[in-house]
């Protein structure tokens, strides 16, 4: 099966205003809808990121067998400067960038939260 676009990516979180302010805020994402404890962000292009609020839930951690830069979702953008300037905002709002790291056929940033 191709599929058109990935619709959107789905995660949970504990507060959804928390979530929400932090990715208007770092990666200039417009909120678009919530419904109930469940938000959507643009993620621009049609592409739309998911949180679901589960604040009675336990941390969700990472997976300690593997290293913390595995772990992610990958978001293209127009250019090495658009990459750039992203970095530099996350970095003046206090969010630890690895990269731009070359992987031949793109570059990409890595942060943690």
């Amino acid at each position: 099966m191709k599929i058109n676009r990935i619709h959107h990516v789905a995660y949970r979180c504990k507060d959804a205003k928390t979530t929400v302010d932090w990715y208007v805020k770092n990666l200039n994402m417009d909120f678009v809808l919530a419904i109930a404890e469940d938000l959507f962000l643009d993620a621009g292009g049609g592409n739309v990121l998911a949180f679901f609020e589960l604040p009675n839930s336990p941390d969700m951690g990472r997976d300690t067998n593997t290293p913390e830069w595995v772990q992610h979702i990958a978001f293209q953008v127009d250019s090495l400067q658009a990459l750039e300037e992203a970095k530099a905002q996350l970095q003046a709002n206090g969010v630890e960038v690895l990269g731009p790291t070359n992987h031949t056929i793109f570059k990409s940033i890595y942060f943690f939260d």
